[in-house]
């Protein structure tokens, strides 16, 4: 057995660390040494996941001071972070500092928005507070595993679920200069994507048997994807973006539509999307349309789509909290520790969920 890697989750209790947990428990090399949770240290972690509790039967949620201790005293580590945007880089940024002091290396991926722009003005007008660890954003990239071939920074701040779900479907058409670069964007996620606090948008009595639309043309997440289609094809390209609530927990899909800028048909749009991910392992491109039943709970993304009258539209099904969130940033991790991209990664879709 090859060494395993101890793996930490800072932000311990939310629904993507939650999903971290899991995917670490079912790992081969990844060892979870600890959890961290500033609301909850010394608590079992089954108390927060007791669907966990059998993976995790003695485990507790660690402190911060705990947290960093292990990564000053392993020589390299796993860290994963599930914190909320805002708290997420001051963790990082005071966990880096031990393990600099330190001489350890850990590896990070940070799963909140915190690293996902290149300059903290750029993040400060959009989540409008200043970001608490400017000088470390250039030892960050943003981007999706399957658009960076090989990644320039120690560390990874992951795309957000949605942007994950619309850089997927994008990319490749705008790489391939197939479209004109103003594209039209509509998505629903689930009721986990809000995460685990309840509010309005997640109580179940209003979000049930209902579908709705938020923040149309003003999402958060549009300067996000503008930036990481940037970086992934050089395309300068405007998303007209409307965001749905949908009636289920887990699970993206979304619709991407705009004008050819050359002539192409179906059969076409398919056969350019299937030689963009030919070696995307987790990127299936089908005839038919993608369903959210046969991606939630998997690292895996379904593409299709089609043209008609000069128009195209590509279709996009993710889960949100594994391929969106947890499953995407171990994918980098894998990478990071070359591993197998798939390491832990390859159990298929429940389906019925």
């Amino acid at each position: 057995m090859s060494e395993r890697i101890p793996a930490v989750v800072l932000g311990g209790t939310g629904y993507v660390a939650g999903e971290l947990l899991r995917l670490i428990a079912a790992h081969p090399r990844f060892e979870l040494a600890a959890a961290m949770s500033d609301s909850q240290p010394g608590e079992p972690l089954a108390a927060a996941f007791p669907h966990l509790g059998s993976a995790y039967p003695d485990q507790r949620f660690t402190s911060q001071a705990q947290a960093q201790e292990i990564v000053s005293t392993a020589r390299a580590s796993a860290v994963f972070s599930a914190a909320p945007h805002g708290a997420s880089a001051a963790l990082i940024d005071a966990l880096l500092r031990t393990a600099e002091r330190a001489g350890t290396q850990p590896r990070i991926v940070d799963i909140s928005a915190d690293f996902r722009y290149a300059t903290p003005q750029a993040y400060a007008a959009v989540y409008r507070q200043p970001h608490a660890a400017p000088a470390r954003l250039a030892q960050f990239s943003c981007a999706l595993p399957e658009h960076l071939r090989e990644l320039p920074t120690a560390h990874v701040g992951h795309p957000g679920c949605f942007a994950t779900a619309i850089l997927l479907a994008s990319v490749p058409l705008l790489a391939a200069r197939l479209i004109a670069p103003t594209l039209f964007v509509s998505g629903v996620t689930g009721s986990t994507g809000s995460g685990r606090k309840p509010v309005e948008g997640t109580h179940h009595p209003l979000r049930h048997a209902d579908l709705y639309s938020y923040g149309a043309l003003k999402h958060r997440h549009v300067p996000e994807v503008t930036a990481c289609a940037r970086a992934a094809c050089g395309v300068e390209a405007h998303f007209a973006f409307v965001p749905h609530s949908g009636p289920f927990a887990r699970g993206i899909h979304v619709t991407v539509q705009a004008q050819l800028a050359r002539a192409l048909d179906s059969a076409g749009l398919l056969a350019a999307l299937r030689e963009f991910y030919a070696l995307a392992p987790f990127v299936r491109v089908e005839s038919q349309a993608p369903r959210i039943k046969d991606v939630a709970g998997s690292n895996y993304a379904h593409l299709s789509g089609a043209v008609a009258g000069g128009t195209v539209a590509v279709l996009c099904a993710i889960d949100n909290l594994n391929k969106g969130a947890a499953g995407g940033a171990v994918q980098w991790m894998n990478r990071m520790f070359d591993l197998p991209e798939t390491t832990g990664l390859t159990a298929p879709a429940p389906g019925w969920t």
